[in-house]
């Protein structure tokens, strides 16, 4: 019987053993983990993780999780990969003061340009010599091969200007 892509969301107080909680379930379904991004977020643990699992254990894996203590689980069945995409990879990274809607921004202007994020991460930092608290963001974003990059850049800058951020985009083969 043919594998199934399994995308799971988890999230629950953290505690020690949660992880492997997860993976005897789904070990013991015969899922394969294939990939994931798990954090500890305010006294959280959080993550998304993708598994391989034949189509007869999907369900019975699905009951499995949905019964573990102090853990909310979904899962979806993911669509079908599709041969590698024709685009461009690119790198963003972010330095600004924080505050309220720096992503926001970023994120509408990226969109004008249709500009898919495919991965992002945020954090905050104390500013070195200062009490100021300083807003990171670094994002791996997938683009049309036809793309105009100098564009982009441009409207970044703009915004760069408008935010008082340090923003650096650079491409990845």
């Amino acid at each position: 019987m043919a594998n199934q892509h399994l995308i799971l969301t988890v999230i629950g107080d953290d505690r020690p053993g949660l992880v492997e909680e997860l993976a005897s379930a789904i070990a013991a379904h015969d899922g394969n983990w294939l990939e994931a991004s798990l954090a500890h977020l305010s006294g959280k643990f959080a993550g998304i993780v993708r598994v391989a699992v034949s189509a007869n254990q999907v369900e019975p894996l699905k009951a499995t999780l949905a019964k573990l203590v102090g853990l909310k689980v979904s899962a979806e069945v993911a669509a079908e990969e599709k041969s590698a995409l024709a685009g461009r990879r690119l790198t963003l990274n972010l330095v600004g003061h924080d505050r309220i809607g720096i992503v926001r921004e970023v994120s509408q202007v990226l969109a004008r340009h249709a500009v898919n994020v495919e991965e992002l991460a945020t954090y905050t930092s104390s500013a070195p010599m200062s009490a100021e608290v300083l807003f990171h963001a670094e994002a791996e974003l997938f683009t049309a091969p036809d793309f105009d990059a100098r564009a982009l850049k441009a409207e970044l800058e703009r915004l760069s200007d408008d935010l008082m951020v340090d923003i650096t985009l650079g491409e990845t083969l």
